[in-house]
């Protein structure tokens, strides 16, 4: 029997549960482990394997709290690790809880098993180590750590290198206590932090191996007495003396053939045989994170979620809280050390207060371990460290390239250091500031660009702004880009590939330029230069809402006529106008702004910019409904292509032509335009024709097609050019088309012909990727259309109610879709509602009677007969209505109008005229050579076997 008061110890394999101690234990040595893990692995192993729900842990490890489940996933997170290849142990039973597998035998506390010694014997030889014992689990460090010591075994000199913060001492520390028991040698720490002069360095590492050195404490002495004897050697904080530890680890490698040194350095060593290992920061949740509850996931997160516990911090991980957890770890570039201060901070402050003042991080996070070295007390000290072992020259131009955002090119960093750098002198300086862990190479794109973590671009700011040379960097970083901008905006930008793709990459830079541009601290002129500028990449990159907001800004300074050339005012004007087409804008303030850039456009004889401005008029009379005025502007594109003689500019007339003609209600004339578009365009190389008008050419045009071949009563073909065009709009990658794509396409087809599955999975489509584009008027179209779809199913009352909102609130933009005033008046006559359904049918008519939206009229007629036929009281003009309908839709070309109106008016008349009702469907019906299982010609086919 146990003696009383003491707990078992539980055993299975090499592991150990002591329960009088606390501890969990690996072949003897205690394994890391918080106090709430092993209380959950006490109660897991008191069930004998049963299963222990969610709930009864909760209940049990934190009695009387309200504690959510991602708590307790913390902890069974921890206590995974902490078993290592054994994890498996712990058991989850999917939605229930845990079991602990594996045979544990319970037996009394003796004698503590002998822990495995840190100086195990070998061949009757004792090794040493003054390695400190751990004191917190190590996290996030288990793949770098296996991978380093992967390179001990192949290298016998490895740098750990990287900023102030991000771990090197405690990884070089765990890889060494890791190392130890299996390394068949001494293993030593050298601690050179304190060590201010450099030519002590060989008798500090003689102190620690108990070597008595005479009056030549030189490097090779220490080799000469270190003789060949197997040492891992670690080396910590080489950098402040950079260059003796270089020479002190070369000689050692030169003479000592059995040992291995492990540095830790921002700056490396660069000796021959040295592996450098840049650590990197930890692992942090991306801003996209769907679900909260994967924060956890993240190492950064692990982190600052077991330090703030252990500060007694209040933020459990609910929803809220992990999005600020998850935002601090980012803003803190995944900086295990700032990741501490970091929740030391929150134990104090408050969780939601510390991820607000992360703008003045260096005051706020100060809260370091009394014990660390004086450099990592605050975040500030442990950059001031690597700050100051830099030159005047080095520090000048850290500072300054702070200025740049998003990266920058070695040309760029050149532009805003002093004056008399050249740039091979940049280029030096910048490779110095890499090696010393403060800059790094942008791996993320093409080669040749640099960026800053972003806590050493704050640090450097901060300098910067305190040496008085913000002003002035901020002015040369804001004149690099609109001088690197402005000449190739007044050339050819769109037949250089390579400048877009370089345009994405300094889009920061540019919004930083352009903020400073125009604070009050600014310049207007060069602001205004630099917005012209840009406006091709902010519309190809489908970020249309600031293009507008910055075109606007810009036009409101009144030195654009003293700032800017006639071409530049014209590219403004211009892209003013495209910004605001793009977005839905309407208004007088852009036909009179685009009208200023095709007067300019004219005068000066630049054809591509007049293209560009009537394609923007166009858009413009289009969004508006003045579709005969927009037939004009197409014509005009039309004509001055051909002058310039571009068959692909020609063809994109022909599509604005097709596309007009298509609305204004002429279908044969819309299919001859689209189908030469689609037969004939090839886009012109350099991407010219997607930077000028935002979408694939020839993918709107089959999808135009589609819209055309569906009216003229090719369903089948129509549904397939409409998938077909998605799946290249998707295989493109371009937002603003794949847009195009469902919002005329593929969602108010399927609509149509009522499929309404597909239509479904499409509008979702449309309205995901509007949200998440920032594309304002299309949620309101895809609203609209998720309201229309409830109409179709049958859900009149909520369908209208739905539709009614979303009317009232865009009333401007409805001439471009009267057929959601068709679905809506449906759903007012289907709850009943005849008299304001009515009423919503005569808008479109009216509109149609003055040339516009003319392509839904045969349909509109029809819906007026059908509620008519409803209300019971005039069925003479209800037929009037369908026989119009008939007439209009023979007229436009438009085969399915001409079924649904034929339909529509032989239902009416099958009671007392069946034999009139049959010869007037029955032909329709004949005509049609596909889509015989869609929902009209299903209705149709009914019809007709009805009136037999």
């Amino acid at each position: 029997m146990p003696a009383q008061g003491r707990q078992l110890v539980y055993a299975t394999g090499e592991w150990e549960i002591d329960l009088d101690r606390r501890e969990l234990r690996t072949r003897g040595a205690p394994v890391p482990l918080g106090g709430r893990a092993f209380e959950i692995i006490e109660v897991l192993i008191k069930s004998v394997g049963e299963l222990v729900t969610k709930d009864e842990l909760l209940s049990r490890i934190w009695p009387g709290a309200a504690v959510e489940e991602n708590t307790l996933q913390v902890h069974i997170s921890a206590l995974r690790k902490a078993l290592g290849p054994d994890r498996g142990m712990l058991k989850t039973i999917s939605g229930r809880g845990y079991r602990l597998l594996g045979t544990w035998a319970p037996r009394p506390p003796g004698q503590r098993p002998k822990a495995r010694s840190l100086q195990p014997i070998v061949s009757e030889q004792l090794f040493q180590t003054n390695l400190p014992e751990t004191t917190s689990a190590l996290i996030g460090r288990d793949a770098v750590g296996q991978q380093l010591r992967d390179l001990l075994s192949a290298y016998r000199v490895v740098t750990l290198t990287g900023p102030g913060g991000i771990g090197k001492t405690r990884l070089a520390l765990e890889v060494a206590r890791d190392l130890f028991p299996d390394f068949g040698g001494d293993c030593l720490l050298v601690e050179l932090a304190s060590l201010s002069d450099p030519a002590l360095l060989p008798s500090a590492v003689a102190r620690v191996l108990g070597l008595r050195l005479g009056e030549d404490a030189a490097s090779h002495t220490v080799a000469q007495l270190m003789g060949s004897k197997k040492l891992l050697l670690t080396l910590d904080n080489c950098e402040h003396v950079i260059e003796a530890a270089a020479q002190f680890t070369e000689t050692i490698v030169q003479l000592c053939p059995h040992v291995s040194i492990l540095a830790t350095s921002r700056e490396v060593l660069r000796i021959d045989g040295e592996y450098v290992y840049r650590v990197p920061p930890l692992d942090v949740p991306p801003e996209d994170q769907a679900d909260p509850g994967n924060v956890l996931e993240h190492s950064a997160a692990q982190l600052f979620v077991s330090r703030a516990t252990a500060a007694q911090a209040d933020c459990l991980p609910d929803r809220e809280n992990l999005a600020a957890i998850s935002a601090i770890c980012r803003r803190l570039d995944g900086i295990p050390l700032a990741i501490e201060f970091a929740a030391a901070s929150a134990a104090t402050l408050g969780l939601r207060h510390v991820a607000a003042r992360l703008d003045d991080r260096f005051g706020l996070l100060t809260s370091g371990r009394r014990t660390a070295l004086p450099r990592h007390q605050t975040l500030r000290a442990a950059l001031d460290w690597s700050y100051e072992l830099l030159t005047e020259q080095e520090q000048q131009v850290l500072c300054r390239l702070a200025v740049f955002h998003g990266g920058f090119s070695l040309k760029a960093a050149a532009s805003v250091a002093d004056a008399t750098n050249t740039l091979p002198m940049i280029e030096d300086i910048v490779a110095k500031l890499a090696t010393k862990s403060l800059v790094q190479l942008d791996g993320s794109g093409p080669a040749g660009r640099w960026r800053m973590l972003e806590t050493i671009r704050a640090y450097a700011l901060e300098k910067l702004n305190g040496s008085g040379e913000g002003a002035h960097a901020r002015r040369l970083h804001a004149e690099y880009f609109r001088d690197l901008f402005v000449p190739v905006s007044a050339g050819a930008p769109s037949d250089k590939v390579d400048d877009v793709a370089w345009d994405v990459r300094d889009l920061d830079n540019i919004r930083g330029a352009l903020d400073w541009c125009f604070s009050h601290a600014g310049d207007l002129a060069i602001g205004v230069s630099l917005t012209a500028a840009c406006v091709p990449m902010w519309l190809t990159l489908s970020l249309v809402g600031e293009c507008r907001e910055r075109a606007e800004r810009a036009l409101t300074c009144p030195e654009i006529e003293q700032a800017l050339s006639a071409r530049l005012r014209m590219q403004l004007y211009i892209a003013f106008g495209r910004a605001f087409v793009q977005s839905m804008g309407a208004g007088e303030q852009i036909r009179s702004v685009l009208s200023k850039g095709l007067e300019i456009a004219t005068a000066i004889n630049d054809a591509d910019a007049e293209l560009r401005a009537l394609w923007a008029m166009w858009c413009y009379l289009d969004h508006n409904g003045e579709h005969e005025e927009a037939l004009g502007f197409a014509q005009r594109f039309t004509e001055t292509a051909r002058k310039k003689a571009d068959s692909a500019d020609l063809l994109v007339g022909e599509r604005l032509i097709g596309y007009t003609a298509h609305y204004l209600g002429d279908q044969v004339k819309a299919r001859c335009h689209l189908q030469r578009v689609v037969d004939g365009y090839i886009a012109p190389s350099g991407q010219r024709h997607m930077i000028w008008f935002q979408h694939d050419q020839h993918v709107v045009a089959k999808v135009l097609l589609a819209r055309v071949l569906c009216l003229q009563g090719f369903l089948d073909q129509a549904m397939h050019l409409a998938r077909e065009s998605l799946e290249q709009a998707r295989a493109s990658g371009q937002t603003l088309t794949l847009r195009y794509v469902l919002g005329w396409g593929l969602c108010p087809l399927s609509l149509i012909s009522g499929d309404l599955e597909i239509s479904e999975e499409a509008v979702a489509m449309l309205v995901e990727l509007a949200v998440r584009r920032g594309l304002p008027f299309w949620q309101t179209v895809g609203r609209a259309m998720e309201a229309t779809l409830a109409i179709r199913r049958g859900d009149f009352a909520s369908g209208s109610a739905w539709l009614r909102g979303v009317l009232d609130a865009k009333p401007g933009w409805i001439l471009r879709f009267p057929d959601f005033l068709g679905a809506f008046a449906e759903g007012l006559a289907g709850s009943g509602q005849f008299s304001e359904a009515l009423s919503i049918v005569e808008r479109p008519l009216a509109d149609a009677e003055q040339g516009e939206a003319c392509w839904y009229l045969p349909e509109m007629l029809r819906i007026k007969g059908e509620i008519l036929l409803r209300i019971g009281v005039d069925e003479v003009e209800a037929e009037a209505r369908f026989r119009e309908a008939l007439d209009v839709a023979r007229q436009q070309g438009a085969l399915l109008w001409e079924l649904r109106s034929a339909t529509s008016l032989a239902r009416m008349l099958r009671r007392d005229r069946s034999k009139e009702a049959r010869q007037i469907l029955a032909p329709v019906y004949s005509r049609f050579t596909e889509g015989f299982e869609t929902a009209d010609l299903r209705a149709a086919r009914a019809t007709i076997e009805m009136l037999r």
